[in-house]
């Protein structure tokens, strides 16, 4: 009888935003599958442990990002496995945002991607081998009441997702989109969606976990199978 390892088993992942929410639940999710897993985030401390490297990190700030790929390639290698998972959730109407929310939305949820991808993306196009895994929402192609700020950066996180994958085809490198629906983490807590009208309540939506394993199979499939993209939503109730 033959056992398998873990999928994972040997494999480096990076993850961005793997503080909280869904970053760190597919953080999680990479490492209990056997990968060793660099967690980007501003909000971490510089440190490790057991198959994991945590690296504080403004993926808006150019300067942040370079030198911390810079690390990771001198420490780790190439990256088998790069999920952009940070991002920041605005809810106002359009005339309600000031140029700065508008400016930081842009600059965490897009700009920040766009960095990563820019700094990893040639190492994994020569090694001819990788994944990039791009968390994306509903709102990159729904449009929903108040997202004007979120929805810019989500529907240009899904045209730059595209245009890389158009670019990489043929090299070995894989991609894959995700855009979840409502997911229950703490982005939700200023807006109190179980007294909003029209909103999904919390104990209705999805689990970041959810996501998490939507990456990993993603990740985990054979070399001849290529998961494009996944949509999810919560049940109908």
């Amino acid at each position: 009888m033959s056992t398998a390892g873990p999928p994972l088993a040997g494999k480096l992942a990076l993850v961005t935003g793997a503080s909280r929410g869904i970053g760190l639940a597919v953080a999680d999710e990479l490492r209990a599958a056997g990968a060793h897993v660099v967690r980007l985030a501003r909000s971490l401390l510089d440190g490790s442990a057991e198959r994991q490297t945590d690296l504080r990190c403004d993926i808006a700030d150019p300067h942040q990002v370079d030198q911390a790929v810079r690390r990771v390639l001198k420490d780790h290698g190439i990256p088998d496995i790069v999920v952009n998972s940070a991002g920041s959730f605005l809810l106002k109407p359009l005339d309600q945002i000031s140029t700065a929310d508008f400016a930081t939305s842009i600059a965490v949820n897009l700009t920040g991607p766009f960095l990563v991808a820019r700094a990893l993306l040639p190492h994994l196009r020569t090694r001819r081998a990788g994944h990039l895994v791009t968390i994306g929402s509903m709102a990159d192609h729904v449009a929903l009441p108040g997202n004007a700020a979120y929805a810019a950066a989500k529907y240009g996180v899904r045209g730059m997702h595209e245009v890389i994958a158009a670019e990489l085809a043929g090299t070995g490198v894989r991609t894959t989109l995700v855009s979840p629906g409502p997911v229950d983490t703490e982005m939700w807590d200023p807006v109190d969606p179980d007294h909003q009208p029209g909103f999904t309540r919390r104990q209705d939506m999805m689990r970041a976990e959810d996501v998490a394993e939507a990456v990993l199979f993603a990740v985990t499939r054979p070399a001849r199978v290529d998961v494009t993209e996944v949509r999810m939503m919560p049940t109908r109730k």
